[in-house]
C-alpha cells in the first residue's frame, strides 16, 4: 500500500477526532443469520433504525439503535452494568458453533469458508473484544473441520468436447469439486479486526467476511460464502447525516489467495486438461456506496465496484492501486484498435447498482441487484447491449401479523441469475458463449481459497428460493423451497446443441426450526435435495426420443449454536 495514501487517510480520520465523541458500538459480523435477520424484520416492524442499507455489513450496532437492540443483544455483548460512555472495555465475544451433513453430494453455501463438503463438518468461533479509547480489537478466529469425502463428480467418460467446454470454466476460475483427497482442517483469524474509530469512521486491518448488496440469500460481490480475507478498509460505522440524505461507504484493498487445488477428482483429466495456478496472490480494490435520501426516506441505493489481479501484472500508479477510480468506457483505453496493453495487465472488474425499498406499513420490502463483470465500449454500446455480461438478483420480504402479540408469518424469497444471456449468440461465433460471473481467462475466479466471494450457490448457478414461517422473537418454524440449475453456462456451451441432453436441476424441501432459550440460540435446516440431470448423466436407458438423466436423492442438514456470554 502507498504510504502516502495510508497517511492522508489516518490524518483525516485523526482530525475528527477533534469533532466526535466516543460512541458504544457492536460489530453483528455478516452472516451471523438469526441475529441479522431479526434486525432486518426490526425495520419492517419499526423496532431497528430505518437508517441502515443492511447493503453494507457487518453492522455495527450502537446502543441509540432501539431499545430492543439493546436489550435483547448489546447487554449479551457489553454487559448490563456497563456505561455506554466507558472508553475502555473488554468483553468475551458469543460462542458460535456451525455443523452441517451432506449425503452422497455437496449442497449448501453461505457458510463463511466451510467448504463443499460430504460427510461431516463442523465450525467454531469465539473470542473477545478489546476497546482502549479510540482503538478497537476483535479478535475472534475460526476453525473448521470436514470429513471431505469423496463422492460421484463431473465424469471421466465425457467426450473430449465436453470435457474442453469443463475445463474452459474450471480453467477461468478456482472452484475444485473436492478439497484435496483427506480430511479438511483449518484455522485461521476469521472475524477479527483492529481500528482506530473516530465517531462514524474507522480505519482498520480485518479478516471479517463482509457483504455489499441488499440480498438475504447471496450477493453478487461479497457475501459470507467464502472465507474472509485479509484487507485494509475506511469505511463508515454507522449512515452518516448529510443535507441530502444518509450515506453508507466503504473503501478497501485486499489480498486474495488461489486454492491451489485441481478441480476435478480424476488425476487423468486434470493432468491432461487442467492449468495449473501461478503460485502467485490476487490484488484487490473495492468501493461501496449507499445513498438514502431526505425526499425518499425508505428508499436505499447502492454502487459496489471492484477489481483484481494477479500481483506480479500489478504496477506502482495511483491507477494501478485504486483503479476502482478509473472510467468506465473501453475506449479510452484502445490503441490502433485494440486493448492489449490495457488486457495484458489481466484485471478482472465487476461492477453492481442495488436498490432496497422498504414499506413498513405494510410490513414488506423489495429489493434488486444488477451487476457486469465487463467494461462497455462506450455509452452507446452499453445502451445498445445492456445485458452483456450482466448477473442479477432481486428479492422480497413480507411480515403478516397473527393474533397473538408479537408473532407473524414471514414470506420471503430471492432469485439469482447467473447465466449469460442470449446475446452471446451474436457476441461470439459458434453459438457456444464465453466467460460467466465470477470468472476471469487471466485473474481466474473472483473467489478467495476456492470459493466464490461473491454469489455462493455455484458458478454458472440460476436459483429460486422461497421461505414461509411463522416467527415470534428469535423463534422460528417455517419450510424452504428451492430450485437450483447447475452451471448454465457449461450446459449450453457442452450439450446446447444435444437433443439427450437436458439441464442438471435441483429441487429441495427443508424444514427451518431456530429457537432461543436464554443465552442460547438454535439454529436448524433439514433439507432433501432430488437432482435430475445429476452431473448431465444419462441412464442406461436413456435414448433420443426418450432421454433419461440420472436421479440423486441426497439429505443436506445444518445444526448451528450462538451462545450469548452475558458480560456483566
Amino acid at each position: 500500500m502507498r504510504c502516502d495514501f495510508l497517511k492522508t487517510a489516518l490524518m483525516m480520520v485523526l482530525m475528527m477526532f477533534t469533532f466526535c465523541k466516543y460512541s458504544f458500538s457492536q460489530t453483528l459480523n455478516a452472516g451471523l443469520s438469526v441475529l441479522e435477520e431479526n434486525l432486518r424484520r426490526g425495520q419492517l416492524l419499526g423496532d431497528f433504525s430505518p437508517l441502515y442499507s443492511f447493503q453494507n455489513r457487518p453492522l455495527q450496532i450502537f446502543a441509540d439503535d432501539s431499545s430492543r437492540v439493546r436489550k435483547e443483544l448489546l447487554q449479551y455483548f457489553y454487559g448490563t452494568h456497563r456505561s455506554v460512555d466507558e472508553k475502555v472495555r473488554f468483553t468475551f465475544l458469543p460462542l458460535v458453533s456451525n455443523n452441517t451433513v451432506n449425503t452422497k453430494r455437496p449442497y449448501g453455501w453461505g457458510n463463511r469458508g466451510m467448504i463443499p463438503n460430504v460427510g461431516f463438518q463442523t465450525y467454531l468461533s469465539t473470542g473477545f473484544f478489546a476497546k482502549y479509547h479510540f482503538i478497537e480489537l476483535q479478535l475472534q478466529p475460526e476453525f473448521i473441520f470436514a470429513q471431505n469425502k469423496p463422492f460421484e463428480g463431473f465424469s471421466d467418460k465425457f467426450s473430449t468436447p465436453v470435457t474442453q467446454a469443463r475445463f474452459f470454466y474450471w480453467n477461468s476460475g478456482d472452484n475444485p469439486e473436492r478439497f484435496g483427497n483427506d480430511y479438511f482442517s483449518r484455522f485461521w483469524w476469521g472475524q477479527s479486526s483492529i481500528n482506530i474509530v473516530a465517531g462514524p469512521i474507522s480505519l482498520g486491518l480485518s479478516t471479517q467476511n463482509i457483504w455489499w448488496g441488499p440480498g438475504q440469500f447471496n450477493a453478487l460481490i461479497f457475501s459470507n460464502n467464502a472465507e474472509g480475507f485479509p484487507h485494509l478498509s475506511l469505511n463508515t460505522r454507522r449512515p452518516l447525516k448529510t443535507f441530502l440524505g444518509n450515506i453508507e461507504a466503504q473503501l478497501i484493498v485486499g489480498r486474495l489467495e488461489n486454492s491451489g487445488i485441481s478441480p476435478t477428482q480424476s488425476n487423468a483429466l486434470n493432468q491432461k486438461y487442467f492449468e495449473d495456478f501461478t503460485g502467485d496472490w490476487r490484488y484487490l480494490n473495492g468501493i461501496s456506496i449507499n445513498y438514502n435520501p431526505v425526499f425518499l426516506p425508505n428508499l436505499f441505493l447502492g454502487f459496489n465496484r471492484t477489481f483484481q489481479q494477479y500481483n506480479k501484472l500489478k504496477g506502482n500508479g495511483f491507477s494501478d492501486w485504486f483503479p476502482v477510480f478509473e472510467v468506465f468506457q473501453k475506449e479510452r483505453f484502445f490503441d490502433d484498435g485494440n486493448t492489449i496493453v490495457y488486457d495484458s495487465k489481466g484485471q478482472d472488474q465487476q461492477v453492481s447498482v442495488s436498490f432496497r425499498y422498504l414499506v413498513p406499513s405494510a410490513k414488506f420490502e423489495i429489493y434488486a441487484e444488477l451487476g457486469r463483470r465487463d467494461h462497455s465500449f462506450n455509452w452507446r454500446e452499453f445502451m445498445l447491449n445492456p445485458e452483456h455480461a450482466r448477473a442479477y438478483l432481486a428479492g422480497f420480504q413480507k411480515l403478516f401479523a397473527l393474533s397473538k402479540p408479537k408473532t407473524f408469518i414471514q414470506i420471503r424469497g430471492e432469485m439469482t441469475h447467473q447465466q449469460e444471456s442470449v446475446n452471446r449468440y451474436i457476441r461470439y461465433p459458434g453459438l457456444i458463449g464465453n466467460q460467466t460471473w465470477h470468472t476471469h481467462g487471466l485473474a481466474r475466479g473472483f473467489v478467495n481459497y476456492g470459493q466464490a466471494l461473491g454469489v455462493g450457490s455455484g458458478v454458472g448457478v440460476n436459483v429460486q428460493t422461497l421461505e414461509i414461517s411463522r416467527i415470534e422473537g428469535l423463534n422460528k418454524i417455517g419450510v424452504r423451497l428451492e430450485r437450483l440449475e447447475n452451471h448454465q453456462d457449461f450446459f449450453y456451451r457442452a450439450f446446447g446443441q444435444n437433443p439427450n441432453k437436458k439441464p442438471w436441476v435441483d429441487f429441495s424441501l427443508g424444514v427451518l426450526v431456530d429457537h432461543q432459550w436464554g443465552n442460547l440460540i438454535l439454529s436448524s435446516k433439514t433439507q432433501f435435495v432430488s437432482a435430475y440431470n445429476y452431473q448431465w448423466l444419462s441412464e442406461g436407458n436413456s435414448t433420443v426420443d426418450f432421454p433419461s438423466g440420472v436421479k440423486k436423492l441426497s439429505f443436506s442438514g445444518e445444526l448451528n449454536l450462538i451462545y450469548l456470554f452475558q458480560n456483566n
